[in-house]
């Protein structure tokens, strides 16, 4: 018996040891799995944003940024004056200008460029791969010839102004056209004094006139004398941005700003994952923007914006282009 009471006292002290140890091990297990995830959480990281200026614009686009952007990311302000102390985390920048202060300031930081056009940042993209990289602002000429025949199914014939300087940017887009049943010329503008009366004979060529953002050609001291001697000819103008429709062009597709947005987002994010900044790209979307005053007043029946842009989407898909924007 007395045997007995010992094995049994045994027994539940082994019991309880055997108890103690899965116990112990949990706790131990949990500890790990702790460490572990919070080894795992994102780090404090920083972006730092170097604005255009345009305090409205500027607050704008802030407020987008912090609302896609992780909450581990901060976003933080600087002026022009910190540009050069930046030792750490990529710069966005807004506009040409903010752009070339911070290149100029520190030529060794990451830089992510919103509101520029492609034939701006591709040159700083290709010397510096990785490093420099851009939201384009400018939209690709192909949607914006689309955008027209949206608007006028019939049209074939694009006409173009340019100067020696800008006929290249019109290059790509003479090559592309055929594939939409669309052609278009190029005239040259040799001086300022030959501007009207080459676009004169710009419109009785073409179906409408496309303008690309040529600032030596658009700009606001020339606008309104090509938009009103377009309309005494019953003649419409394409692009090159919102601005302009509102001054008197037909319609431009554009890029929103949440669009632009969220691109930077996935550059940054894309930035964080591997240290290198992808190439300059376009928004996935865009928009259409329409003067309807204008188009009354010129006879023409004007679908939805959300028609047309549906419109140009279907054509770019159908041709294979929306990758190769």
């Amino acid at each position: 018996m007395e045997r007995r009471s010992g094995t049994i006292h045994q027994e539940r002290a082994n019991s309880g040891t055997r108890s103690l140890f899965p116990r112990a091990l949990w706790v131990l297990l949990l500890t790990l799995v702790s460490a572990f995830a919070h080894g795992q959480e994102s780090p404090a990281r920083s972006v730092y944003f170097a604005g255009s200026g345009n305090a409205p614009l500027d607050q704008h686009l802030v407020q987008l940024l912090k609302g896609e952007l992780e909450p581990a990311i901060s976003l933080i302000e600087v002026s022009e004056d910190q540009l050069a102390t930046l030792d750490s985390g990529p710069i966005i920048t807004v506009g040409p200008a903010a752009f070339s202060r911070a290149r100029q300031a520190n030529r060794s930081a990451h830089i992510l460029a919103m509101l520029v056009d492609k034939s701006f940042i591709s040159g700083f993209a290709e010397r510096s791969p990785g490093q420099i990289t851009g939201v384009l602002y400018d939209v690709p000429l192909i949607r914006q010839a689309l955008t027209g025949k949206a608007i006028l199914p019939q049209a074939t014939k694009i006409a173009l102004l340019a100067t020696a300087d800008s006929v290249e940017l019109y290059e790509p887009l003479i090559d592309e056209l055929p594939a939409y049943g669309m052609s278009a010329r190029i005239f040259l503008v040799d001086s300022n004094d030959k501007l009207i009366p080459t676009l004169v004979r710009a419109l009785g060529y073409g179906d409408f006139l496309l303008a690309a953002p040529d600032s030596a050609i658009y700009n606001p001291r020339t606008i309104k004398h090509i938009l009103l001697t377009a309309y005494r000819r019953n003649q419409i103008v394409i692009g090159p941005t919102q601005a302009y429709v509102k001054a008197g062009s037909l319609a431009s597709s554009y890029a929103p700003f949440p669009e632009m947005v969220e691109l930077a987002n996935d550059f940054l994010e894309r930035f964080f994952e591997s240290g290198q900044f992808p190439e300059p790209s376009y928004p996935e979307h865009f928009r259409v923007e329409v003067n309807a005053q204008v188009a009354r007043s010129l006879n023409i029946p004007l679908p939805s914006r959300e028609d047309i842009a549906t419109r140009v989407d279907r054509q770019l898909t159908v041709n294979g282009e929306v990758s190769d924007e």
